[in-house]
């Protein structure tokens, strides 16, 4: 009977605290959240006391904010039932390295995931800097978090001047400090190319010599003996004209002698696609007399032609060195006019 009676008390103690509430929501227009928050409130009633609490879960609405210069990321961590700070590097680090540094602090984190705000799931290779840009989620353990990205704060034209001109400093330094160096190292290695290649053109420069040398003379010799040739046939004519036949008869005869030479220059343009030009037709033959007697002595023409380019290329690269001014200049405004 005792404990009935009590039990009667404790519920007409509960009714009681309960009235004011239920009195109050009937005459208001705007609806009471009870339960919105924790509120704890003890009723005595003889001995007995009255607990009010709410089973509202608590908010897992987390930011990120910055600390010494660094985004820092805070998370209640499931084993621990503590938050816990990770220091984010946004340009260096990745949503599966920030997935790595979670699991590794915590060995109570079995999954973690990361999604968009508006559901999507977000791959591990994603970098940080993309990730901060927006607001996105946080599941650990089933458990979500809503992450609030920190607001991107807009930077004036003067810091971005200050940051290029720091910038252009410390290049200015850099040089300063380490192209000295850099730039005898690469006129030690300049030079040691240059005497390996003419050590190799050596022996290829003596054989083309030797050849240029003989196709020179053939050439002459050839010039001399269509000059000789052209000679006697002038002297042919003259004497067939005026000592053996008349003008009469040799007319035709000089006729088709120019009609044939006309012949054998139009030849000589289809073969070449060139024009018969004296200089032109000289050098022609100079090359023709050259590579035969290369191809007699086994010399390698193309081989040669390499060297001398390589030869060229490395000579060039070492006047440019020499010429401090000269190094930022494009190509073109480096090479004589003409």
């Amino acid at each position: 009977m005792v404990s009935l009676g009590r039990v009667v008390k404790l519920s007409a103690g509960v009714l009681r605290c309960s009235l004011p509430y239920y009195t109050g929501a009937r005459n208001s227009t705007r609806p009471i959240q009870l339960l919105s928050k924790i509120q704890s409130k003890q009723l005595q009633w003889g001995h007995q006391s009255v607990l009010f609490c709410s089973t509202t879960a608590p908010s897992n609405d987390t930011s990120i904010r910055y600390k010494f210069g660094r985004p820092v990321l805070t998370i209640p961590l499931p084993s621990r039932k503590e938050d816990c700070l990770f220091f984010l590097r946004p340009m260096l680090m990745s949503v599966g390295d920030l997935i790595q540094d979670i699991q590794r602090e915590d060995a109570g984190v079995s999954s973690a995931t990361v999604f968009t705000a508006d559901g999507q799931r977000v791959s591990c290779t994603t970098s940080l800097d993309t990730l901060l840009d927006k607001d996105f989620r946080l599941v650990i353990n089933d458990v979500t978090y809503n992450v609030h990205s920190p607001r991107p704060e807009k930077v004036s034209s003067e810091h971005v001047m200050e940051a290029d001109d720091m910038k252009t400093v410390i290049h200015m330094m850099h040089m300063a400090m380490n192209l000295p160096g850099h730039h005898l190292l690469k006129e030690k290695e300049l030079l040691e190319k240059i005497d390996q290649l003419k050590q190799e053109l050596s022996p290829l420069e003596t054989v083309k010599a030797t050849l240029a040398h003989r196709a020179d003379s053939s050439t002459t010799r050839a010039l001399w003996v269509g000059m000789a040739l052209l000679s006697v046939q002038g002297g042919a004519l003259g004497w067939l004209t005026w000592w053996v036949y008349s003008w009469d008869v040799m007319e035709p005869v000089t006729y088709f002698i120019t009609y044939g030479t006309s012949i054998g220059v139009f030849a000589y343009f289809v073969l070449t696609k060139q024009d018969y030009v004296y200089p032109d037709a000289k050098d022609r033959q100079f090359l023709h007399y050259f590579y035969k007697g290369a191809k007699r002595q086994r010399f390698d023409v193309q081989r040669y032609n390499q060297l001398r380019g390589e030869l060229t290329q490395v000579q060039e690269d070492l006047r440019r060195l020499k010429k401090p001014i000269q190094q930022q200049l494009p190509l073109e405004q480096i090479l004589p006019k003409e």
